[in-house]
Formats: C-alpha cells, structure tokens, sequence
C-alpha cells in the first residue's frame, strides 16, 4: 500500500516538474512571437499550464528576483521540488509503512 501512495505521489511530482519545464518554454515562445497567443488553442495550454504551476511559483517569484529580467524561480522550483522527491518523500513515508504494515 506504501509503495502505491510513493509511486502516486513520485508520479505527481513528476508531472508538476513537466509542466514547470513546458510553461518556462513557452513562455519564451510567447515572448519571442513564435506561439500566437491569440490563437484559441495557445490560449487554452498557456492558461491550463499556468494554472498548475502558478501556486507552485508564486512563494519562489516573492523570494528570488529577476536577474536582469530572467525569472530563475522555475529553476529553484525544479530542484526543491527533486530534492523532496528524492529525499524527503521516503522519509516521511517510513513512518507510514510502519502504521500500516
């Protein structure tokens, strides 16, 4: 049951890493008139990717400023949200292979 719930939530963590990378990337595809932003499919992956990594890069974008007009929070998002997957995940998940057997 353990190993369900860490693939399940390994499997999330992996997803939201995906998304981080794709919205960074187009972001610059927007930036640099390579995706029309008011094509209406753009329009819906943009909002959609936006949607699911904005919670995640809004406390990292408050912290860690533009360097010159690049947003590197994506970046830090990357590796904190790795290290927790790496290292903190089956930490906390010991725990409850022994409550549940």
């Amino acid at each position: 049951m353990t190993s369900f719930i860490f693939a399940v939530i390994s499997g999330i963590l992996s997803l939201l890493v995906f998304a981080i990378i794709a919205s960074a990337i187009l972001s610059w595809l927007v930036v640099f008139n390579v995706v029309n932003i008011r094509h209406p499919v753009a329009q819906a992956i943009v909002r959609t990717l936006d949607a699911v990594t904005r919670p995640v890069l809004a406390p990292f974008q408050r912290f860690i400023p533009s360097l010159g007009g690049v947003d590197i929070s994506p970046v830090v998002a990357i590796i904190v949200i790795q290290a927790a997957s790496r290292y903190l995940l089956p930490w906390l998940l010991r725990p409850l292979q022994a409550l549940i057997g």
